[in-house]
């Protein structure tokens, strides 16, 4: 678990941004690799009991497919499995815990989903680290009847819009000599340097808002073309859990003193743009938003290491910064499976 360090944002500066600015893109590291394990049994940390992920009622029938990016392959969440191992594909990632929750395996469930996606590698191969996914939309067939996408956060820039915020944040703290600015120094209302770098020249929609609205097109148009290839399939859109908490100051801890409380809030403002843009996206396409942000309040990065989903920018063995932990896979398994047997 991060830890706070005295010294504020000059520690940060050293510690945090390195490991943000290798983060970028929602990363494309693998990480270590292993064999599958038996059908994981997941679950949501509070789940009732009887009620894990494995033990539910078969419903509905596959065959299963899931498409998506890092959040939806696992990054670094053992064990690594699959091909090619530059996807990142968990063993034990939200697609797999929902495939064993409705009972399918072998040829009715297939997970295609690979680290760093973007919508364009719905369509085309992809080219990772280590070796070349093909197109996700390629494992869709008219037989399919479940279908699961977790995409729009790459094409939105989000990873590099966190990460240009840090360092916005900290230059701006620093200058400001970290007084009264920071993560829970009781200034949320202050001026933030990240919507400041972000605005639009003459007022209107900032920079990443109109990020969001274009992916919005691309999003839109992956819908259509799953509608297309897989007529029969209901479809389930995957929002992003939580990244931060509600109250900034919850974050003093994990990020120290260089992350001021107006930048935080100004990236949790933006990804609930980018989760607002993919529930209407699926509603247009006749398809189902998967609320995980709503899941995973009180499981951000910033919570303890026993809580959160989302690991923070110094992650605890087997996750990745700033991604979801096996606890979030679990968790974001959960809301899925409740949306599909809804």
């Amino acid at each position: 678990m991060a830890r706070r360090r005295d010294g504020g944002g000059t520690a940060l500066a050293a510690v945090l941004l390195p490991v943000l600015l290798a983060a970028a893109g929602c990363g494309a590291d693998g990480g270590s690799r292993a064999a599958p394990p038996a059908p994981p049994s997941g679950g949501a940390q509070q789940q009732s009991p009887g009620r894990s992920a494995a033990q539910a009622s078969p419903s509905p029938a596959g065959p299963y497919v899931a498409l998506g990016d890092s959040y939806t392959s696992g990054l670094k969440v053992p064990p690594q499995t699959g091909t090619p191992a530059g996807c990142a594909r968990s063993g034990a990632n939200y697609p797999a815990l929902v495939a064993a929750g409705l009972g399918l395996s072998g040829t009715g469930f297939r997970d295609v989903s690979c680290s760093g996606a973007r919508t364009g590698d719905l369509t085309a191969p992809q080219r990772t680290a280590d070796g070349t996914n093909p197109p996700q939309l390629d494992a869709l067939a008219g037989a399919t009847r479940l279908v699961t996408v977790g995409i729009g956060g790459n094409d939105a820039g989000f990873m590099d819009v966190v990460t240009r915020c840090a360092q916005e944040s900290l230059r701006s703290t620093l200058a400001a000599g970290g007084a009264g600015t920071a993560a829970g120094g009781g200034t949320g209302g202050a001026a933030s340097a990240c919507r400041a770098v972000y605005a639009a020249a003459g007022g209107g929609p900032d920079e990443v808002q109109q990020k969001v609205a274009a992916a919005g097109g691309k999003v839109g148009a992956v819908l259509a073309e799953i509608h297309r290839r897989a007529p029969s399939a209901r479809v389930y859109v995957v929002g992003y859990p939580a990244l931060l908490p509600a109250d900034p100051a919850a974050c003093r801890v994990t990020l120290g003193d260089g992350f001021a409380a107006a930048d935080l809030a100004f990236l949790t403002e933006k990804q609930q743009q980018l989760n607002g843009m993919l529930r209407e996206r699926a509603a247009a396409a006749g398809a189902v938003f998967v609320d995980t942000a709503a899941a995973s309040a009180g499981h951000d990065m910033c919570a303890g290491e026993g809580e959160r989903w989302i690991e923070p920018a110094l992650p605890a063995a087997g996750g990745a910064p700033l991604h979801p932990n096996a606890r979030g896979e679990r968790g974001m398994a959960e809301a899925v499976l409740a949306a599909v047997r809804g």
